[in-house]
């Protein structure tokens, strides 16, 4: 392996209490082949980058990281739907979605993000899990909610883990950003405090934690990393415009005691 190629150095490991049979990781923007704004390991194909270059970006993951498969990349549109590794498997497109789940070992699932909120999640036993993109949008219109369902298990029995977002001093919104999420959850506005003119901050991760909780899910782990403050680790769209992503990837381990 060069000196290039990205290793567990250059990932985020989730400290959550996951069993042995759950691997994860959130990559970072180092050891990629990419250049310029996609400086390096972009793994994104829709963001105008060299396709060759996030073609070698994904196959250095892949071996770096040894995974047992390909992810399945999502056709990610801030929407609310949930698919299944099981169906999607073979599909000539990426589907439309922003969560994936599978039951399946050996299946990875992946987001795509440079600011939005990934989120991890899999149930006591080892037995599921899932990936799903949450920026303020897909919160907004239940993407969380339509992974747990996905996920099959009772929300006591399920794991969450927040990863690296836009925090909540960089994060600004416009008034109807806020009013949407209050019209849902009154509750919701102590995840907002004001910014410049009629502006507001918005925490990502306050707001998941939220969903989760209300949904039933009693251990919630991470948050806390801002993509917009570490340029030298995290893409973020809001900070640069034009720039890669990071993806975050979940799979179950066969065999794994």
């Amino acid at each position: 392996m060069s000196a290039a190629e990205p290793t567990w150095d250059d990932v985020i490991v989730p400290d959550w209490p996951a069993p042995p049979s759950v691997r994860a990781c959130t990559t970072t923007r180092r050891g990629g082949a990419s250049t310029g704004a996609f400086a390096s390991l972009n793994l994104a194909q829709h963001v105008g980058d060299d396709p060759a270059a996030v073609a070698a970006n994904r196959a250095r993951l892949r071996a770096a990281l040894a995974l047992p498969a390909e992810p399945l990349w999502l056709a990610q549109v801030h929407g609310c739907d949930a698919v299944s590794l099981n169906a999607a498997a073979g599909a000539a497109e990426p589907p439309a979605a922003d969560a994936a789940v599978t039951h399946v070992p050996g299946r990875v699932c992946a987001v795509l993000t440079a600011d939005c909120l990934p989120v991890l999640l899999c149930d006591r036993g080892g037995s599921v899990c899932a990936a799903v993109h949450a920026g303020w949008r897909g919160l907004h219109r239940g993407v969380i909610e339509a992974a747990l369902a996905r996920l099959g298990r009772p929300p006591t029995s399920i794991l969450a883990w927040l990863g690296p977002a836009i925090g909540p001093s960089r994060f600004e919104v416009g008034p109807e950003v806020r009013a949407a999420f209050l019209a849902q959850d009154a509750g919701a506005a102590d995840a907002f405090r004001p910014g410049a003119g009629d502006r507001w901050l918005a925490d990502l991760y306050a707001l998941a934690h939220r969903r989760l909780t209300a949904a039933g899910v009693e251990q919630v782990s991470g948050g806390g990393l801002c993509t917009a403050s570490d340029a030298a680790r995290f893409y973020s769209y809001r900070r640069d415009g034009r720039t890669g992503r990071m993806a975050t990837l979940i799979w179950l381990a066969a065999g794994a005691a």
